[in-house]
């Protein structure tokens, strides 16, 4: 008689050297039967239980039956055929109705009525232990995530995975390029700018790659950057170390919201001063520029709680543009025309230059990497290992080593460390603000605002400087029309 041998291994702690053992007992055991193997059909690390369409050729096998070229499906133990027994009765079935059936090399199964309750009963067992063993896994990576442990997947850009204690750590080299994308998006930068930014400065993905826009959906949704980690119904905040502020994230998830839902950017937005930059104090979400004409045709402008906009909850009344960014642009000169704030404003500018330089610190790690290679490289050389591949590899990390050091000498002339003079010059520069003109305002406000609160009876900033918040009540502003009725919705 023919027969084919049908190998697996599924992922379960298994190895590929457990397919030579199976083809092995599986040809011995033909031998003794005086059964002549034709062929092999082998399956790795695909489970038996589950998604039995990815055993591409274990399919092959069955479709194969169909040419009457074998008689016998031989194998390890039932279990490597199926360990469902619907799966099991439907595929024998098939290969049945070819004239072929399947044997056990090593669990030897009478003919008959015993041995069909056998094989059932085999059968049942490698479907118990597969449910147990999901079950036990599923179990294993629940308790693995009320530990903050990692079950498993890519780790996230900004993060590194201690493998022995098998938590997540942050990439003290990566996490700040995150920060800065929060950062930079959350601000108004477009993905298709940062992208191109990035990939301009030759920084990598955590594979190693260039950057693309596809990958920046997922990596800005990320709740493991505010420290969340979730694994199904289990979520633990601060179970991972935290990369983003909250309300950077926050911020970024109310402009993708926003982009989500107002495709194309028009003129008018531009003229929002505040965008991105004011929030409701009801309920937190986002205001965003809206226009409406009123019954005598005038054209009127203001900010609105998204909430209320969609009608989804807030009744927060809508807030005049031109009198609610006259509002911040008057208390941020406050700031400006503030000589001690200025003063230590300063300090912490001075203090923070050599930490937010990130790219040359990037550029640095990898020149320091690729002159390790170079001395590796003439070690080999000096031990007497000169081939074509040696020579070629040496002049690569070579001319990689020169670019490098070119790219880090462009880099300190394009950031260069700034005295406290000059920092304090810069700075000066916004005390002459023309108020009236929307460049100059526009920069004010991304230079020193970071949010802006507007509730029924006061406005809470915060600005961008340690300790920079500020709450005034609508009653200090003089003239103020907040509640002065608004275009129609």
């Amino acid at each position: 008689m023919k027969a084919v041998i049908y190998a697996r291994f599924s992922s379960d702690r298994q190895r590929e050297e457990s397919i030579e053992g199976q083809i092995r007992e599986c040809t011995e055991y033909a031998q003794r039967q005086g059964i002549t193997v034709v062929g092999e059909y082998i399956d790795r690390a695909k489970s038996a239980a589950k998604d039995i369409d990815k055993r591409e050729n274990f399919l092959r096998m069955i479709r194969d039956s169909n040419k009457h070229l074998f008689e016998i499906v031989l194998v390890w133990k039932l279990d490597r055929f199926s360990r469902s027994r619907y799966d099991s009765a439907h595929y024998k079935a098939a290969l049945k109705k070819n004239g072929v059936k399947v044997v056990s090399a090593t669990e030897h199964i009478a003919e008959g009525p015993e041995g069909i309750i056998l094989e059932s009963m085999l059968e049942g067992m490698a479907e118990y232990y597969s449910a147990e063993l999901s079950e036990k896994i599923h179990r294993g990576q629940r308790e693995n995530a009320l530990k903050g442990k990692n079950n498993g997947g890519g780790v996230p850009l900004g993060y590194v995975l201690n493998k022995e204690t098998q938590r997540l750590e942050v990439d003290p080299l990566m996490a700040p390029v995150v920060r800065e994308i929060y950062k930079r998006y959350a601000a108004g930068d477009t993905v298709r700018e940062i992208v191109g930014d990035l990939n301009r400065r030759g920084i990598k993905t955590s594979r190693g790659r260039a950057f693309t826009m596809s990958s920046f959906n997922a990596l800005l949704k990320n709740r493991k950057y505010i420290g969340e980690y979730r694994y199904q119904d289990v979520v633990i905040p601060g179970g991972v170390p935290a990369i983003v502020p909250e309300d950077i994230f926050n911020r970024v998830q109310a402009k993708m919201d926003k982009n989500k839902r107002a495709p194309a950017r028009t003129k008018a937005d531009d003229d929002f001063l505040l965008t991105t930059k004011l929030f409701c104090g009801k309920c937190g979400r986002m205001m965003v520029g809206d226009s409406g004409t009123s019954h005598t045709g005038a054209k009127h402008y203001y900010y609105k709680c998204g909430s209320a906009k969609r009608k989804t909850g807030c009744d927060k009344k809508a807030v005049k543009k031109q009198w609610i960014e006259d509002v911040v642009v008057q208390q941020t000169m406050q700031i400006v025309v503030d000589g001690p704030l200025m003063e230590r404003i300063t300090d912490r500018l001075l203090s923070l230059q050599g930490e937010e330089n990130h790219d040359l610190k990037l550029l640095e790690s990898r020149l320091a990497d690729t002159e390790k290679g170079i001395s590796n490289m003439l070690d080999a050389i000096q031990a007497g290992i000169i081939t074509a591949s040696t020579k070629q590899r040496l002049a690569e990390l070579e001319a990689e080593k020169e670019e490098l050091e070119q790219q880090i000498i462009e880099n300190r002339i394009q950031h260069p460390v700034l005295s406290r003079e000059q920092i304090s010059f810069f700075l000066d520069q916004f005390k002459r603000t023309d108020v009236t003109d929307k460049e100059q305002r526009q920069r004010l406000i991304d230079s020193f605002v970071n949010a802006v609160y507007v509730y029924e009876d006061k406005i809470v900033f915060t600005f961008n400087y340690k300790g920079g918040a500020k709450t005034i009540s609508l009653d200090d502003i003089q003239g103020s029309d907040l509640d002065a009725e608004c275009p129609p919705i």
